[in-house]
């Protein structure tokens, strides 16, 4: 038996809302840029932080989730501030912060990342 660790290079959370899940495992009502939000996920994952001097590229895509990995395409930029894991009920979860940098026009098709690197 060993330990299950997913390295996320995004941020997926739900719909504003949806049933059955907590408020932080959903997008906030509304997203601006510069606010700082919770979010919270099942399972260890880790994300880049945005002070890491390993990884250069600070900003991450946030995303629209529907669950069974069903992904929008980047519906802002962010940056992780923070992350935690623990343990509820025997499992593990992830916690933590973002700061949203950027929010995007979903009607637009202007390429805002190349893989997992921002486009400006």
């Amino acid at each position: 038996m060993g330990i299950q660790v997913e390295f996320n290079p995004d941020l997926a959370l739900r719909k504003f809302g949806t049933e059955g899940r907590e408020k932080e495992e959903c997008l906030p009502e509304r997203l601006e840029k510069g606010m700082i939000c919770n979010f919270l996920k099942k399972g260890q994952r880790n994300y880049y932080i945005s002070d890491n001097p390993l990884w250069d590229f600070g900003e991450i895509p946030l995303m629209l989730t529907e669950g069974d990995e069903k992904l929008s395409r980047p519906i802002a930029s962010i940056k992780i501030l923070e992350a935690t894991h623990f343990l509820r009920n025997g499992k593990v979860w992830t916690r933590g912060k973002f700061k949203v940098i950027e929010v995007f026009d979903v009607n637009d098709s202007k390429i805002n990342f190349e893989a997992y690197k921002r486009v400006k």
